[in-house]
């Protein structure tokens, strides 16, 4: 073996000792970094699954795919008020215990039509914590996909202000 190959050998072991504990996600914490919000994995599983259920994958990529539940944590860390952030941390653990106790199983192991109907449910029941964080994450969520990369570059077809020339409009 001459000097080379084992200095290459070397530097190959170092480097991969260096870079190998950045594959490996924590279990238990959010992916990503929150400065007021304490949220942890499985509730970060529960908003994917229900910004899923808000916007579902068809032809067109789902809440889950966009990563819009990453969005509607980011935007309620940074863009509300302190009171907000409390209710929707509460309304988040809240939302699971309401729904065991609602339809006897997790939001995360029901079926679709039975999210949609618990979904639909939550429009009459009294409980202010569970509405108001379904209110908000309805409401980024929508927020998140209309802005989201896929809807304005794909969807949308985007004209400068004047339009195109129609030579043969007609005039009545």
């Amino acid at each position: 073996m001459n000097r080379r190959t084992a200095l290459r050998r070397l530097l190959y072991i170092a480097g991969g000792t260096l870079l190998l504990p950045a594959c490996y996600r924590q279990s238990g914490k959010a992916t990503i970094e929150m400065t007021h919000l304490v949220i942890d994995e499985e509730q970060e599983n529960l908003l994917a699954e229900l910004v899923e259920t808000i916007i579902p994958s068809s032809d067109t990529p789902g809440g889950k795919e966009l990563l819009l539940h990453l969005f509607v944590l980011k935007m309620v860390d940074d863009c509300h008020s302190p009171e907000d952030q409390e209710a929707f941390t509460a309304g988040l653990s809240t939302f699971s215990t309401y729904s065991r106790e609602l339809m006897g199983q997790d939001f995360i192991k029901l079926e679709v039509d039975k999210r949609i109907a618990f979904l639909e449910s939550l429009k009459e029941i009294e409980n202010e914590e569970v509405k108001r964080f379904y209110g908000i994450t309805r409401r980024r969520t929508i927020q998140g996909f209309t802005n989201s990369k896929y809807v304005m570059t794909d969807l949308k077809k985007y004209e400068l202000v004047p339009g195109r020339y129609n030579g043969y409009f007609k005039m009545t």
